[in-house]
C-alpha cells in the first residue's frame, strides 16, 4: 500500500462485536488472565490500542515491531540503555535534541556509561567509535540546525562492528524518510510531534526487528513510560491524517525557506530543500521530501529577535513543533536551554537562531506574518 493508504487502513483493531470501523477504547488496566499466555497489562507494553498504534508505524517505517511510550524522551532513553550499560560507550550527534543531549551529560557518567558527542558526518561518527561503542544515536535532520548525514553510511559503520544504530526521526516522519530501509537498527520518533500533530499529545515510539524491540520492551518494562489507551486511540486517529497533513506543511515550508533566504534582515536560513544548502544532495537521495522544519538566524543588526517575535499576529512564539498551526521559537531559550551557551555556540545554536515548525495554513498568510514583522526601515 502507498503511504497514505497505510496512513488510514493499517493496524485497526476490527472489533467483531459492534464491526465499528475504528479501534476501540480499552480502558482496562486489569486483565484476565485464565488461559492466555501474553496477559495484556499497560506497562508491558501489550495492550490492543497499544498494538494497534505500533502496527501501524511499523507498516509506515516497514518495521518488524515497536514499543509505544509517554514521551519522545522515553522512546529514546529506554532504547540507549537497553543495549548499553556500565563499561559500554555511546556516539551522539552534537546537533542532537537538546533533551537527548542532556540526558547523556546528566545522567551516563553515573551509569558508567562513556560517550563521545561528533560532528553531523558519517566521518565524524566513525572516527569517535571506540571498541567499548554499542550504540551509535543520530538524527537526519538535525534539531535544529537541520543538518543532514548519510544514514546509509552510519548504518554500514555500526554493522561492521556489531553496533546498534539509532536514529530520531521526528523531523523527517515515516512520510518522507524510511531509515530501517537504509540500514538503521531503531527508528525513535517523539510522537508529541508530527504523528500526534495537533499540539494536544505527548508520546513517543521506538520501531526496528522484533529481536531489538524484545530488548527495548524488557527495559521498557523496568522503566514504565507506558501511554494509556485512550491517548494511544488519539494518536492513532491522528495518525491517519499524518500523510497529507506533512505534504501540506513540507510544501509551505519549502515556500517560507526561499522567501527568508532572500530577505536582507536574515543572515541564514538551515533548510536541506534550499540548493545551496550543504545537505542538499545527501537529503535529496535518502528522502522523499525536504519536511516541515526550517531555521534562520535573524541579523540582529537590523532587527532584534525580541521585538520581531512581538510583532508576530499570526505566528506563535511556543515551545515544541509539528502541529498544524505554525509557530516558532528560540532554541538557545527553549528546547537547548540546557546545554551550556559555550556549547550551544560551539555547534551553532546563537541567541538571534529561531526554529520555525511550518503548519497547514494558507502560504500566502503565513508570508504577510513574517513579511511585516521582518519589516526595516
Amino acid at each position: 500500500m502507498h503511504k497514505e493508504t497505510i496512513c488510514v487502513q493499517s493496524g485497526t483493531y476490527h472489533d467483531a462485536v459492534t464491526r465499528g470501523v475504528n479501534t476501540p477504547i480499552f480502558t482496562s488496566s486489569s486483565f484476565e488472565y485464565l488461559e492466555r499466555e501474553n496477559v495484556p497489562y499497560p506497562r508491558y507494553f501489550n495492550t490492543p490500542n497499544q498494538g494497534a498504534v505500533i502496527h501501524k508505524l511499523c507498516a509506515l517505517e516497514e518495521a518488524e515491531d515497536g514499543v509505544l511510550f509517554s514521551s519522545g524522551m522515553a522512546a529514546m532513553s529506554t532504547t540507549i540503555l537497553a543495549f548499553a550499560g556500565a563499561g559500554d560507550h555511546v556516539v551522539m550527534l552534537d546537533e542532537l535534541y537538546g533533551g537527548t543531549h542532556a540526558f547523556a551529560t546528566d545522567m551516563f557518567d553515573r551509569l558508567g556509561i562513556g560517550y563521545s558527542f561528533a560532528a553531523t558526518s558519517a566521518d565524524a561518527v566513525a572516527g569517535a567509535v571506540t571498541p567499548a561503542t554499542k550504540v551509535i544515536v543520530i538524527e537526519s535532520p538535525t534539531n535544529p540546525l537541520l543538518g543532514i548525514i548519510e544514514i546509509k553510511r552510519v548504518a554500514q559503520i555500526g554493522k561492521a562492528r556489531g553496533i546498534v544504530t539509532v536514529i530520531d526521526n521526528t523531523f523527517a516522519t515515516p512520510v518522507h524518510q524510511r531509515p530501517i530501509s537504509l540500514g538503521s537498527d531503531v527508528v525513535v520518533h517523539s510522537g508529541t510531534k508530527y504523528l500526534g500533530g495537533h499540539s494536544d499529545l505527548c508520546c513517543g515510539v521506538a520501531v526496528c526487528s522484533s529481536q531489538h524491540s524484545e530488548r527495548i520492551r524488557q527495559a521498557a518494562r523496568h522503566l514504565g513510560g507506558s501511554l494509556n489507551a485512550s491517548t494511544c486511540y488519539l494518536l492513532e486517529r491522528s495518525l491517519k491524517t499524518l500523510a497529507i497533513r506533512v505534504e501540506r506543511q513540507t510544501q509551505n515550508a519549502a515556500r517560507i525557506a526561499a522567501y527568508l533566504a532572500g530577505h536582507d534582515a536574515i543572515r541564514k536560513v538551515n533548510y536541506p530543500g534550499l540548493p545551496q544548502s550543504i545537505g542538499h544532495e545527501i537529503a535529496r537521495n535518502q528522502m522523499t521530501g525536504f519536511g516541515a522544519m526550517l531555521s534562520f538566524e535573524l541579523d540582529d543588526t537590523r532587527i532584534e529577535t525580541a521585538l520581531f517575535l512581538r510583532r508576530l499576529k499570526l505566528i506563535r512564539p511556543a515551545v515544541s513543533l509539528g502541529g498544524v498551526e505554525t509557530i516558532l521559537c528560540a532554541p538557545a531559550e527553549t528546547s537547548h536551554a540546557k546545554i551550556s551557551r559555550e556549547e550551544r555556540l560551539r555547534i551553532g545554536i546563537t541567541d538571534a537562531l529561531l526554529r520555525l515548525s511550518v503548519g497547514i495554513e494558507n502560504i500566502d498568510d503565513l508570508l504577510a506574518d513574517l513579511s511585516q514583522a521582518l519589516y526595516v526601515k
